[in-house]
């Protein structure tokens, strides 16, 4: 099994962006250190007070000088705010400066009203399924140069290292975007932190509608990658403890408060308790949003999971109360596989 990282980027407490970033930074090099194949960075707007990963396109060029050999990539770039054509040209500028090691992850999402609407984003578009493909479609042609002559775009260039062109990927959290990853014939990767109910069914679009296709960048056989929110420590007692921020995070967004990270005895309060350990072993219909345990535990609970949707490469996403915790819970989740 392949192992991945997606980060966000959080903001200590009483931190600053800085901090942030430097953190990022820190967790780049040592996943480049352990093994990992990427590693991914975020988008979210309007709360930078808590995650600071608003723009990837920026923070993967910094990323690009610190590392050597690891894939870095966007986990997502949010499409329905921009130009398919600017996006393509900052992958091209990010390929040129880190060659063959860059992903473009594309995906789409809305914030709130008011981070919509300073980013220009039209929230009502008629057909966003197919809005989306098109822009895919198009960033797609313009990094790989394959628009076809006379085309209003055949003259338009984008800056290229002479090596490998970076690699589209879809991401998604539904069938709609599986769907539209099978018709494009590209690389899908499903957010089973966000809806981890559609994740099998999502992998089932996406093999069932796969066709091989013509745009550049596409491949010849589904290619899939699971992004898991997991929690690693010592024991599965001391995982779960861990868990109780992911947990209690999660209960918070439904109340509408979005980004916050609770210190782990806030969120074993706000819970009513530490959770219970996760099950070593999960029945057909069980998907956690979050997963916990020792390095033994997680490793078989990441094979139930990548066998259940048939991928071979599982994205780390975590929520810790802080980023030693967060450093730690990589190098035993490394451990757990193999990967060390």
């Amino acid at each position: 099994m392949d192992l991945s990282v997606v980060d966000l980027s959080p903001v200590p407490n009483d931190g600053t962006a800085s901090d942030a970033y430097a953190n990022t930074v820190e967790a780049a090099q040592q996943a480049e250190k352990l093994g990992y194949s990427r590693f991914w960075v975020a988008e979210h707007h309007g709360m930078a007070d808590t995650i600071a990963g608003t723009t990837p396109e920026v923070l993967l060029g910094h990323l690009a000088a610190e590392t050597e050999s690891i894939r870095l990539g966007s986990g997502a770039v949010l499409l329905n705010h921009y130009s398919p054509f600017k996006v393509a040209e900052q992958f091209g500028v990010l390929n040129s400066l880190a060659p063959g090691r860059i992903d473009a992850g594309l995906g789409r999402a809305n914030g709130s009203p008011a981070a919509d609407q300073a980013l220009g984003t039209d929230r009502h578009v008629q057909n966003p399924d197919e809005d989306h493909a098109e822009k895919i479609e198009a960033v797609v042609n313009h990094l790989y140069d394959d628009y076809p002559d006379g085309h209003l775009y055949s003259d338009l260039q984008i800056p290229h290292s002479g090596e490998d062109i970076p690699t589209p990927w879809v991401l998604g959290s539904s069938p709609s975007s599986a769907a539209i990853a099978a018709e494009l014939g590209l690389p899908y990767c499903f957010a089973a932190f966000i809806r981890p109910q559609f994740a099998t069914h999502s992998f089932e679009t996406y093999r069932e509608q796969f066709q091989s296709s013509s745009l550049a960048g596409s491949v010849d056989k589904p290619q899939g990658m699971i992004a898991v929110n997991a929690v690693c420590a010592e024991t599965d007692e001391e995982a779960a403890r861990l868990r109780a921020v992911a947990e209690a995070s999660y209960q918070r967004m439904q109340r509408g408060v979005v980004g916050t990270r609770p210190s782990i005895e806030e969120a074993i309060d706000e819970l009513g308790g530490v959770p219970e350990p996760t099950p070593a072993t999960l029945t057909a219909d069980e998907w956690p949003r979050a997963i916990s345990g020792s390095p033994e535990t997680i490793s078989s609970l990441l094979e139930q999971l990548t066998e259940r949707v048939g991928v071979d490469e599982v994205m780390i996403q975590h929520i810790h109360a802080t980023h030693n915790d967060a450093l730690r819970s990589h190098e035993l989740i490394a451990e757990g596989i193999g990967l060390t």
